[in-house]
């Protein structure tokens, strides 16, 4: 993909900073369509899981019986705010000794993926640029963006995973034939000749409950961060229409410093916000699995 010479200085930096590197110039045909694979965002969501794991390792190993330190003290508080959640959500004590560490694994990956927003939009490629890569736009590597979650295939990916455990649990609490029978006879209970009528929407409905449950998911992620992001970029585009020291230039730079710090601080609240969200949907939905309707 290839900025567009017809287009305007504004549009190419934004479309600049919305393809991401991948391996789309390697495929031909509609395969491309289903088999395109966002490098970026790939290389981002397994570093920020991967310090995520190690931060609570190291919480883990330097937590002693007497007066905590800070990093014990964050992480405690943490591991209490989330297990208090699943405790209010997960019925199943044996459940919860898997569902609360995921929970609070996926509400800190998810923190830590969206943290990501507040590097300085420019600075990634500047980096690339300068080691060398992708000076370009034929170059893959000229493209890059470093925010996973504004990539629609993370969040949805997760919410899959999501959905894979509502099934497991859901199988697991009911058993097979209590599980599929749910499938059949909710949320419209009948008996009888009634039953089997009812047999194909009961059916159709739940299967459009649980699509609709982690394409939500996956979606609202998505959808907040990928906003935050195109506000990060148009507020960029103040801070590059300098031309000199005249009262439009420097109104715009003075409206660039401004408008991206109250942006930041607000963005803290989404990037925390969104993470506790999709934490608390994931409780819920697995929640439910072990209920019936």
């Amino acid at each position: 993909m290839s900025a567009n010479s017809d287009v305007s200085p504004q549009a190419n930096y934004i479309q600049h900073h919305l393809v991401h590197y991948n391996n789309i110039g390697e495929k031909q045909g509609l395969i491309a369509d289903f088999s395109v694979i966002n490098y970026d965002s790939i290389f981002w969501s397994i570093l920020t899981g991967v310090v995520a794991v190690v931060f609570m390792a190291m919480a883990a190993r330097r937590a002693t019986s007497g007066v905590p330190g800070r990093l014990q003290s964050f992480v405690e508080m943490l591991v209490d705010m989330v297990d208090n959640q699943a405790r209010s959500i997960v019925p199943s004590a044996e459940s919860r000794k898997f569902v609360s560490p995921l929970a609070l694994t996926v509400f800190v990956w998810i923190v830590l993926m969206n943290a990501l927003d507040f590097v300085p939009v420019d600075l990634p490629h500047a980096i690339f640029h300068a080691l060398g890569f992708g000076h370009e736009p034929k170059d893959a590597l000229y493209y890059h963006r470093i925010l996973p979650t504004a990539d629609l295939n993370i969040p949805m990916g997760m919410s899959l995973g999501v959905l894979l455990l509502m099934f497991f649990y859901g199988i697991k609490i009911k058993h097979p034939g209590g599980f599929v029978k749910e499938l059949f006879t909710a949320p419209f209970h009948a008996h009888g000749f009634a039953a089997i009528l009812l047999a194909p929407a009961n059916f159709a409905l739940n299967l459009v409950e649980y699509a609709a449950k982690s394409v939500s998911m996956g979606m609202r992620l998505f959808g907040n961060m990928f906003a935050g992001e195109l506000v990060f970029m148009l507020i960029a585009l103040l801070g590059g229409a300098w031309s000199g020291w005249n009262a439009m230039s420097i109104g715009l730079g003075a409206g660039h410093i401004l408008a991206g710090s109250i942006w930041a601080i607000f963005h803290i609240l989404i990037v925390l916000l969104q993470a506790f969200i999709f934490m608390m949907l994931t409780l819920v939905y697995i929640g439910q699995s072990h209920e019936g309707h």
